[in-house]
Parts: structure tokens; C-alpha cells; sequence
């Protein structure tokens, strides 16, 4: 199978099998998935010169990083480093747009990088169900639940964070608070959204209280700039709002900034509660109350859940990871 065998077989010119090939832009999505299931299918692998088939494993451990701006992958990116200096292994980090699919770049990078295992920071179902089968190396799920998805290659650690939001808001509640806000992403490329989705109204329901998710809720990227935006769309419903939830500590603390600029004072007259419990949120004014992820039990969990699949060929496993609230000063009780 060659190149040329490629082109013939899905209709595209060998100028575009070879873009796709050797990852370069400039190729319609349509025809890059054609391109990669037919070469998939056929076996096909390019060298490091493309110049014949080869059939491979590096040392490589493939990190793939979803959202450029989440300071919490950011955190387990460096603690992972540290561990995998200590081993005979490589770390290939690889950054993307929360919006992409991490499923069909791992596919890509597979073919060049010839990883013994992925680590996914950060994924959608969606992508999963539909491209996955197509990754034939141990992986591991980082921060999402994987155990619902049929694959015999697929671990991971996560903490609960339909429970940990849903303790969140009714601790707000239990404090007077009775007009509460959210502030997250898109519920339908995010599993971590929607499961944090899920938990507000979850206990919003249960307590009685009314939430409009086209009026209550900001759909915003995960970052300070998307935080800071979130809140301004709140502010602009003119609801007052007793306590707004952000699904990240960047969030929150560009929400923090947005309401000091429009002459709101966190917590006297609204406050803010964020996710993920990055060390930056203990030195803003207010400290930000979050909750928590343990980023070395999420680094070590997952790296030897993935060294269990490449050496010993284990089965996948599936594991929380507690998750801590901590309530500082960005949260008063009315």
C-alpha cells in the first residue's frame, strides 16, 4: 500500500493524502477522517522520512491537553513531567482548543509520535463513542469518567464532580442564599460541564429553588477572560444575585474582577465560588473559596494506571479521586 493506493481508493489527490499523512492544514475535516480511516484500515504508517512503512513503539507517553487556558491541567502537565523524568519514558505534551476533538488528534499524533499510551486531560463522550476504536495503545482518562465507555483500553481517575458542585450549592443555600448563578461551558462539548451542570440543578431542584438556564447560566470558555465575560452577561439580567458558581478558579476570578469593576463588592454584596483549588486563588483578594482536586493523586493515579496498561497489559481501571470544599472569603452567609 502506497500512497498513490491511498489516494485511488478514497478519491482525493496525492497532494492531499500526503498533507494529511504528515498532519499539515489546509484539508478539509471530511477528507482528513476519509484519509486517516483508509490508511488505518490498510495499515498503512509513514517513517520519520515518509519514505517507507514502518510498525513501531517509541518510549513516548502522549499527553493530549484540552483548553490552553485551564491552569489545572497546566499544574498536572508539570507534576507529570516530574514523574516521568524518573522513568525510562519521554513526555510528548500536546496543547488543543477546548473545542476540538482529542480523539482524532490522539489518532494523528500516534501515527508520528508511536506512543505506548495516552493520557487525555480533559474529554468528550461524544468523541470517544464515536472515534476510539480506532487507538489500539492503553489511555487514560484524566479528570472525566471513562467507566460507562466500552473499551477494554481505557482507564480512569476523576474526582465526583456531580457530588462535590452539589454539596457546593446546597452549602450556599443552607447559608440564606436563594438567587445563585452559574458560570461554565458548554454542556454539550464538556463532559466535566455537564456533570458540574448536573450537580447545580440537582440541588437547586431539591431545595425548591427557580433556575432559568437561558437567564441563570453563562456559557463562556473555560479562562479569566471568559470568567470576566460570564459575569457580565449575569450582571446584564439584573437579577441580584446572591452567589454566582464558576466551574473553574480562572472563571471565578475573572468574574471576581468583572463584578469589582462594575462597583460589586465579593462577598459583601455577592459571592463566588470557584472549582479546582489552584494555588493563585489563596492569594487574591478574597481568597477564593473552591473546591479542591488533589493534582499529585491525579498525576500519580493516572501514570500508573497507564505504565500497568503498556507493561503488564492490565485491565482498565476506574477511580475517584476526593475532592476537597474549601470555603475561604469569597463566600459570606446572608
Amino acid at each position: 500500500m502506497t500512497i498513490k493506493d491511498i489516494a485511488a481508493q478514497t478519491g482525493y489527490s496525492v497532494g492531499t493524502v500526503s498533507r494529511v499523512l504528515n498532519n499539515q492544514p489546509n484539508v478539509s475535516e471530511k477528507a482528513r477522517k476519509a484519509i486517516l480511516e483508509a490508511a488505518e484500515a490498510s495499515g498503512f504508517q509513514l517513517n520519520t522520512n515518509a519514505q517507507q512503512l514502518k510498525q513501531v513503539r517509541s518510549q513516548n507517553i502522549l499527553v493530549l491537553v484540552k483548553g490552553s487556558s485551564n491552569q489545572l491541567f497546566g499544574s498536572l502537565v508539570e507534576e507529570l513531567q516530574t514523574r516521568v523524568a524518573a522513568t525510562p519514558y519521554h513526555l510528548v505534551v500536546d496543547y488543543m482548543d477546548e473545542y476540538s476533538n482529542e480523539v482524532l488528534r490522539a489518532v494523528q499524533l500516534s501515527r508520528e509520535k508511536k506512543p505506548l499510551g495516552i493520557l487525555f486531560l480533559g474529554g468528550n463522550r461524544k468523541s470517544f463513542l464515536a472515534d476510539f476504536d480506532r487507538i489500539d495503545v492503553p489511555c487514560v482518562l484524566v479528570t472525566n469518567d471513562g467507566s460507562g465507555m466500552p473499551f477494554g483500553n481505557l482507564s480512569s481517575v476523576f474526582c465526583d464532580d456531580e457530588q462535590a458542585v452539589r454539596e457546593v450549592i446546597e452549602q450556599l443555600i443552607s447559608w440564606g442564599h436563594q438567587r445563585i448563578a452559574i458560570i461554565g461551558g458548554d454542556r454539550d462539548n464538556s463532559d466535566t460541564t455537564r456533570c458540574r451542570y448536573d450537580g447545580c440543578i440537582a440541588a437547586l431542584e431539591a431545595n425548591g429553588l427557580e433556575f432559568d438556564p437561558l437567564r441563570d447560566y453563562a456559557n463562556v470558555r473555560f479562562s479569566y477572560a471568559g470568567g470576566y465575560k460570564g459575569a457580565e452577561a449575569l450582571l446584564a439580567q439584573k437579577q441580584e444575585y446572591t452567589a454566582i458558581f464558576c466551574m473553574a478558579d480562572v472563571m471565578a476570578m475573572g468574574a471576581i474582577r468583572a463584578l469589582t469593576d462594575h462597583g460589586l463588592r465579593v462577598p459583601e454584596d455577592i459571592s463566588v465560588v470557584g472549582f479546582d483549588g489552584l494555588p493563585i486563588g489563596e492569594f487574591i483578594i478574597p481568597r477564593l473559596s473552591t473546591v479542591s482536586q488533589d493534582v499529585q493523586a491525579l498525576a500519580q493515579r493516572s501514570l500508573e494506571m497507564l505504565r500497568k496498561g503498556f507493561e503488564t497489559h492490565s485491565d482498565p481501571i476506574h477511580e475517584i479521586v476526593p475532592a476537597q470544599l474549601q470555603w475561604k472569603e469569597s463566600v459570606k452567609a446572608i
